[in-house]
């Protein structure tokens, strides 16, 4: 299997980089930091791994179709964006993205919103730490 890389991360998405199971969505939400930009909403809570890990919930959107395309369409743009992701001195980020209806946008522009959102929401959990 080759496996592409860029900024010195591998651009998949195996199973490791994805939040699955209850608690993990129930302590990013509960860590209580979100930002909103454009269509999406980012909650994020620090990990002690190396790499970020990714969750979705997206709900009440459109059509199953929609919804689903919309969800293949963010871990997609998540898995190109991994090495922009910012980091802490620790570790990572667990994300878990919420999206509001909306018209379906490019793949670029997903990842770009998740960049930036992604590097607010390093920069308030920075601030918190002092």
């Amino acid at each position: 299997m080759i496996v592409a890389l860029r900024f010195g991360v591998a651009q998949t998405f195996p199973r490791s980089r994805r939040l699955t199971h209850d608690n993990e969505y129930a302590a990013v939400y509960g860590a209580r930091v979100k930002r909103t930009l454009g269509p999406l909403t980012m909650f994020t809570l620090p990990n002690a791994l190396p790499h970020p890990r990714l969750g979705l919930s997206i709900r009440k959107f459109g059509l199953a179709t929609t919804r689903n395309r919309l969800k293949r369409h963010l871990r997609e743009a998540f898995r190109l964006a991994q090495g922009e992701l910012p980091r802490h001195e620790g570790g990572s980020y667990d994300l878990v993205v919420t999206a509001r209806d909306h018209e379906e946008l490019p793949l670029e522009e997903y990842r770009r919103l998740l960049v930036d959102l992604g590097g607010s929401l390093d920069r308030e959990w920075r601030r918190r730490r002092g």
